[in-house]
């Protein structure tokens, strides 16, 4: 499955023309893109109230990423949201594998080989391990977001129309028809095109969005309708961006409105589109 570059190596798709054109400075720690100032988790748990999904779009190997989700799953839990966690890095046969640990079930090692972390996800358990202590700590159910890679793979190489039936049943059609978000998408492609043995990637990434959505949406109707249940999202920022993502598709099956959070690397001050998310996280 092809992995989005990381925002601070595609930095022109900070200031993409997409909705309002304010910048703001986004600065070490959080910023709330609302008013350009620096902020704290509590501002993201208030502005998280009427909502049923937060998203956090993340660099993959930055731990720092996972350690503040960590942060802001606590402080949810401790307004009295009921909080389920969705995950970017398992596919949903992988589902079964998730709950013992999220019920103190296993050790690091039993979830890690359970769950087969090094072929669902690759990168180093450790990087990871302060969201997945939270998620034990809490007890919080986990839900596996993707579909199996080689479904993905599949419209890479050639289109969404050539999948199964039986396959194509399993998530909504997929609609290219958002402009902002192939924007999005070009930028985070940068020099990396479409090549003859990958020709539809684009419709690989609409594909993994919509998919994405789709196991949130189906997994919150197994919990009985509350107003205090938030599911929080981990996923590429490549997948939140803008609202774009996944936060396009959630609105776009279910009508359900997001709160995001955008992960950006390291501590220099950046320029950012003030549409971009609610609120940025540079560390």
């Amino acid at each position: 499955m092809m992995i989005l570059p990381a925002l601070a190596v595609a930095a022109n798709v900070l200031m993409l023309p997409i909705g309002p054109g304010r910048v703001v400075l986004a600065e070490p720690g959080y910023t709330d893109l609302a008013n350009g100032r620096p902020t704290k988790v509590s501002a993201i748990v208030k502005a998280a109230a009427p909502v049923k999904f937060l998203l956090f779009g993340e660099s993959h190997d930055n731990k720092n990423h996972k350690e503040a989700l960590a942060d802001i799953i606590r402080a949810l839990d401790a307004e009295g949201r009921t909080v389920i966690v969705g995950l970017e890095m398992f596919t949903r046969p992988n589902q079964k594998n998730l709950n013992p640990w999220s019920m103190g079930y296993w050790s690091e090692e039993q979830f890690q080989a359970e769950a087969d972390w090094k072929n669902q996800w690759g990168f180093d358990y450790s990087i990871y391990k302060p969201l997945f202590d939270v998620v034990k700590e809490l007890r919080l159910p986990m839900v596996a977001l993707n579909v199996p890679r080689d479904w993905v793979r599949a419209v890479t190489r050639r289109t969404y129309e050539s999948l199964p039936d039986d396959v194509k049943g399993q998530v909504p059609p997929i609609d290219r028809s958002n402009a902002n978000h192939k924007m999005v998408f070009d930028a985070l492609m940068g020099d990396h095109p479409p090549t003859a043995s990958q020709p539809d990637m684009y419709g690989a990434q609409v594909y993994w969005d919509t998919a994405m959505a789709d196991s949130a949406l189906k997994a919150m109707k197994h919990w009985p309708d509350s107003g205090d249940r938030i599911m929080v999202i981990l996923a590429g920022s490549g997948h939140v961006i803008y609202g774009q993502g996944i936060n396009y598709r959630l609105y776009q099956q279910g009508g359900m409105a997001s709160v995001s959070v955008i992960g950006l690397d390291g501590d220099t001050p950046t320029k950012v589109r003030a549409s971009i998310g609610n609120f940025t996280l540079m560390r």
